[in-house]
């Protein structure tokens, strides 16, 4: 085994790479603004190198760094009077801690909710009266709880239960929470709960129930009106995400039903007469607006791409951040203009990104195939695997595919069962036989790229990150003759070790996709481990794993390392001190390196 120690930086005197730009370059998120004051904003930006929360001032134009720690920081909430910013505060990124806040103009930060011990997040959502907030929490021993906490009084529990829950919102006038719970044991397909702050139901919702087939509800907001009961909510009734207006005291419900293919969701506009709506469909997505009096649906214009987050001004407009696989990230308004600019190097561009749709076993798949200019086959490939799994990928900018194409490689992401934007039977197909559906998919791709002449089948890498990297482990195992090299970040590799350890509404999710506990099911936990297939591997592979990593824990990975090491397997494991991923840059683009370095030593 090598222990690689990331000693192989560029000599200073030497360009820096259009790779590394990309990750050097200055990034913002699309910046959040408090209800009540709007020239107040949050943002997240990497400016100091590495990810911490920035204060924006509107008004005046002046930025300001909040918060400032070693492993970076970007769980934040602006209060809707503007007065704080709170902040979630974990040890180097072990998602376990507590909630703090600090004054919207600078100040000591302080402990948000005395009384409530450190915990797992499970949503946060704040009043506007300025003392007002309700807590998610989830650990191991309690599962989840929600509490009100109010400044100067003990926090009160609203709710407890062993499965997974979350805070969905709390209503304009803080006399609604809406909660998204899990009590019937399904963690992909949530139920609704309104209740008072007293913790008397005022409402249930629950598609999972009286059907064959269960059905996800999930919480958008509150309408922002004082005194108004409207609830927007997503649902899955016509086997997509689509958003209906649900009065919770009433009981009436206002499905849209907008013809929109692909998975549509919704915020609403400050007002509460119209909903900005996001739809997504075939790795793409787009912005409407919808007036809840007249009906009227009508597209608001921005570039081909995908839009990663949008919010409606008190004027009208929408910010909103978007890409292209070709172009980096920008926040733009409906104005013109761009909205944030961060000083400093501009991050090169790269290479768009082709659709390719390819004949699976279960249905047509759906692959993004970006290769470097003017080049042809048969070429290095890289199958880049998303996390989630109920994630995908789009036409967005990513640095980690751009710097394969930057060394010669093709790239193709596969959105494989399991994957969102495709439909609720797509999402959900992969249950009981997780891990096995998702690279039957990855193999009909792999079979395309080879017969079609564009990859080469002796240089072919799988990689991936989180559920990417399990993928990664999996299919090295399974199908030890496809891949040439394997290279997983932060992954699930033993998958028995993995639920003992990992946090406590990943085992709801794992009990979901499984159908039980590896007690209950020990056969299917078998079948989808990569630790069950370790002696199988044959293509050299290559392990980051983060040491505080609550999702993919350390000691599981540990497990299949020394399994590879017993039989001399070729390998490199890189640990490094942060939780499921790092926030710094300069980590960030060690990894990469060290990522380029392996493939480089072994497809020659």
């Amino acid at each position: 085994m090598t222990e690689s120690n990331g000693s192989a930086a560029p000599e200073r005197n030497k360009e820096m790479p259009d790779w590394e730009k990309r990750f050097r370059a200055p990034r913002v998120s699309l910046p959040d603004w408090a209800l009540d004051a709007p020239d107040r904003s949050l943002f997240v930006s990497n400016a100091t190198g590495t990810y911490e929360l920035y204060a924006w001032d509107r008004s005046t134009g002046e930025q300001r760094q909040v918060t400032n720690r070693a492993n970076g920081t970007t769980d934040g909430v602006l209060s809707p009077d503007g007065a704080h910013i709170w902040w979630f505060d974990d040890k180097d990124g072990d998602e376990f801690g507590v909630w703090r806040r600090q004054p919207f103009e600078g100040g000591e930060d302080e402990l948000a909710t005395p009384g409530l011990d450190p915990s797992y997040p499970a949503g946060l959502a704040l009043g506007r009266d300025g003392r007002t907030a309700v807590v998610g929490r989830s650990t191991d021993e309690d599962g989840t709880t929600i509490h009100v906490a109010r400044l100067g009084e003990p926090p009160s529990e609203l709710y407890r239960h062993r499965e997974s829950a979350g805070v969905g919102d709390l209503s304009h006038d803080g006399s609604l929470i809406a909660i998204e719970h899990t009590e019937h044991g399904d963690a992909m397909h949530s139920a609704l709960r309104v209740l008072r702050p007293d913790g008397t139901t005022v409402a249930d919702l629950d598609d999972t129930k009286g059907g064959t087939e269960e059905l996800g509800l999930e919480v958008l907001g509150f309408a922002p009106v004082d005194g108004d009961t409207r609830l927007l909510i997503g649902h899955q009734r016509r086997g997509r995400w689509e958003p209906l207006v649900w009065d919770v005291v009433t009981g009436a419900q206002t499905d849209l039903a907008l013809d929109l293919p692909g998975d549509v969701s919704a915020e609403w506009y400050p007002d509460g007469s119209a909903l900005l709506i996001a739809h997504s469909f075939e790795a793409r997505s787009e912005l409407l607006r919808y007036d809840l009096t007249t009906g009227a649906l009508e597209r608001i214009p921005t570039p081909p791409g995908t839009v990663s987050g949008a919010t409606a001004r008190p004027d009208g407009t929408v910010e909103y951040l978007w890409s292209s696989a070709a172009e980096p990230p920008t926040v733009r308004s409906t104005s013109g203009r761009v909205v944030l600019d961060p000083p400093g190097m501009r991050s090169p561009g790269s290479v768009p990104v082709e659709d390719v749709w390819v004949e699976g076993p279960g249905g047509r798949i759906h692959a993004l195939v970006q290769k470097p200019a003017g080049a042809t086959g048969p070429l290095p490939t890289v199958f880049d695997i998303h996390g989630g799994p109920t994630w995908h990928d789009s036409d967005s900018f990513a640095a980690g595919p751009a710097a394969w194409v930057d060394h010669g490689y093709a790239v193709i992401r596969v959105n494989y069962r399991g994957s969102t934007g495709y439909g609720r039977a797509w999402t959900d197909a992969l249950k009981h036989r997780v891990g096995l559906i998702e690279l039957e998919d990855i193999a009909a791709v792999r079979e395309w790229a080879v017969t079609s002449g564009l990859a080469d089948p002796s240089r072919l890498v799988l990689t991936g990150g989180s559920w990417g990297g399990y993928l990664t482990l999996l299919g090295l195992g399974t199908q030890p003759e496809a891949w040439a090299v394997g290279i997983a970040a932060v992954p699930v590799a033993d998958y028995v070790t993995a639920y003992e350890d990992e946090m406590e509404a990943l085992k709801a999710m794992d009990r979901t996709l499984m159908g039980g506990t590896p007690e209950e099911v020990p056969d299917r936990f078998e079948a989808s481990s990569p630790l069950t297939y370790v002696d199988q591997v044959k293509a050299p592979v290559y392990i980051s794993a983060g040491v505080n990593d609550p999702r993919c824990p350390i000691r599981q990975v540990e497990n299949y390392v020394e399994r590879l090491e017993a039989r001399g397997a070729v390998h490199e494991v890189y640990r490094y001190d942060a939780g499921h991923g790092s926030l710094v840059v300069d980590e960030r683009i060690k990894q990469v390196r060290l990522e380029l370095e392996f493939a480089q030593r072994h497809l020659g």
